[in-house]
């Protein structure tokens, strides 16, 4: 897939957990762990806002295209 997300990446530099995030954002851990691994089909903006927010980040920190 050419859309690649960097989750894990700027939860890393901004030393959050996967839990911690989740509670932030009001998802589900499931949910999170999906999108966190690429795997999510499409990210709301809303979802997608919310997460920057939290981890203090633009869209294109968390999302590339290659």
């Amino acid at each position: 897939m050419p859309i690649i997300v960097n989750l894990d990446v700027v939860m890393a530099q901004r030393k959050m957990s996967l839990s911690e995030l989740a509670g932030k954002v009001d998802l589900t851990l499931a949910n999170l762990s999906i999108l966190k691994t690429g795997k999510a089909k499409a990210v709301r903006f809303s979802t997608l806002e919310a997460l920057c927010k939290a981890l203090d980040c633009q869209p294109g920190d968390i999302l590339a295209f290659r």
